[in-house]
C-alpha cells in the first residue's frame, strides 16, 4: 500500500494560525469560557459579495481549504472530505427560531439550505469546481478522525492521489448557553494559562476551521507521514494505557520510539484522568504537549492537535506555551496524539517526521 503524507496545512483558531510563516510566535491570552476565531481578511479568499452570505463556519472553512490547497501547490483535488460536529449552528438556530417566532407559516428556506452538515463541503467544491468524491462525517469529536481515516484508505488503495480533509465548526449563542445550562463550560470565568490547572467541571469552549491536503507522494512542502489512525467510541480510563501500547505495537513501535504525546487537556476533572492516566505511567518520561488552554474545545478541535504536532515535526521546535512536562527532546520523529471528549470517541494519531 502506498503511504500518505500531509502536503500542507491551514488552520483558523482562537489563535492567529492562519498565517503560517508563524508557530505561535504571539500566543493571544484569553480570559473567559468562550472564545472566537481569530479571522483572517476574508476578501483575500472570497470575494465580498459572496462572503455577506455565508456564515462564519463557511467563510472559515472555505478560507482554510484555499489556504491549504495553495500550500501544496494544487489547482484542484481528487476529494474533499470534512468532519464536523454540529455543522453551521448559526444556520440552524436562525431557523429554528424562525419557525418558533413566525409560529411555523412563511419561513424562508435559506438558512435550512444553509444549516446541513455537508453545506462546509459543497461550497468548497463549487468554489474548486471539485467534480470528485465529497463526503462529510458527523461523528461528534471523531468526525475529523473519521474524514482523516476515508482519506489515508482512499491514498492507501490508490483510489486518489490528492485529497482534502478538514474539521470546522462554530459557535452558536443558543447552543452556547445550553452547554452552560448542562456544565459543559465553566461556570468561572478561566484563563489560556490557568485553565489546565482548573478543578472543576466543563471547559473552555471556542471554534475553528482546519484543512490539510493529504497525497500519496512527498514534495518540499511535505509536513510529516500518516502512519496509523485508529478510533474508539467508548473506554475506560484503565484500558487507555493497554491500547495506547497496543497500537504502538501494531506500528512495530515502543514508548521509547515516541519523542512527544500531543493530549486533549481540557481542564475538566472529570475526564482528565483519562490524560493523567497516560501521563503518570507509561508517558512519564516522554514530551508532553497539550493545546487545548490555547484553542478551546469544540467537536474538530484535534486538528489543532494535528496541526500543533505538524509545526513541530516541520520545524523540530516546541514553544513552551505549549509544554505540560519539564522533559527536553532534542529531535522529533514520532509524535502520538490522543483525544477524547467526556470520555467518548477517543482516538489515536500517529505521525512520522518525513
Amino acid at each position: 500500500m502506498k503511504k500518505v503524507y500531509i502536503n500542507s496545512i491551514a488552520c483558523i483558531s482562537a489563535q492567529k494560525t492562519f498565517d503560517n510563516s508563524e508557530f505561535l510566535d504571539e500566543v493571544i491570552i484569553h480570559e473567559d469560557q468562550v472564545v472566537y476565531a481569530v479571522e483572517p481578511v476574508y476578501k483575500d479568499f472570497i470575494p465580498p459579495a459572496a462572503a455577506r452570505r455565508m456564515a462564519k463556519g463557511i467563510k472559515m472553512g472555505v478560507a482554510a481549504s484555499k489556504m491549504a490547497i495553495k500550500e501544496a501547490n494544487l489547482k484542484n483535488v481528487d476529494a474533499i472530505i470534512t468532519g464536523t460536529g454540529m455543522g453551521c449552528l448559526r444556520d440552524s438556530e436562525k431557523f429554528l427560531s424562525g419557525i418558533i417566532d413566525n409560529n411555523e407559516q412563511f419561513l424562508t428556506p435559506t438558512s435550512f439550505i444553509q444549516s446541513t452538515h455537508n453545506t462546509v463541503g459543497g461550497q468548497i467544491a463549487l468554489e474548486l469546481q471539485c467534480k470528485g468524491y465529497n463526503f462529510t462525517y458527523v461523528h461528534g469529536s471523531n468526525s475529523f478522525e473519521s474524514a482523516l481515516l476515508d482519506a489515508k484508505l482512499q491514498i492507501e488503495l490508490d483510489e486518489a492521489q490528492n485529497i482534502l480533509i478538514g474539521g470546522v465548526d462554530e459557535l452558536g449563542e443558543h447552543t452556547t448557553k445550553l452547554h452552560k445550562l448542562i456544565h459543559h463550560i465553566k461556570e468561572e470565568k478561566v484563563t489560556t494559562n490557568t485553565l489546565l490547572e482548573s478543578k472543576s467541571s466543563g471547559s473552555m469552549f471556542s471554534e475553528g476551521a482546519s484543512f490539510f491536503v493529504l497525497a500519496n507522494k512527498k514534495q518540499e512542502s511535505t509536513y510529516a507521514e500518516v502512519v496509523s489512525v485508529k478510533i474508539y467510541n467508548t473506554l475506560s480510563q484503565n484500558e487507555v494505557s493497554e491500547l495506547v501500547l497496543s497500537f504502538l505495537k501494531e506500528n512495530d513501535l515502543d514508548i521509547e520510539d515516541i519523542d512527544a504525546v500531543v493530549l486533549g487537556n481540557n481542564g475538566d476533572f472529570k475526564f482528565d484522568g483519562f490524560y493523567n492516566e497516560l501521563t503518570s505511567t507509561i508517558f512519564n518520561n516522554t514530551q508532553q504537549i497539550c493545546y487545548k488552554h490555547l484553542f478551546g474545545e469544540f467537536n474538530t478541535v484535534s486538528p489543532m492537535g494535528i496541526w500543533v504536532a505538524l509545526k513541530i515535526l516541520k520545524t523540530q521546535t516546541l514553544p513552551e506555551i505549549l509544554k505540560l512536562n519539564k522533559k527536553e527532546t532534542s529531535s522529533y520523529k514520532y509524535i502520538l496524539l490522543y483525544n477524547q471528549y467526556r470520555g467518548e470517541n477517543h482516538s489515536f494519531t500517529l505521525l512520522k517526521t518525513c
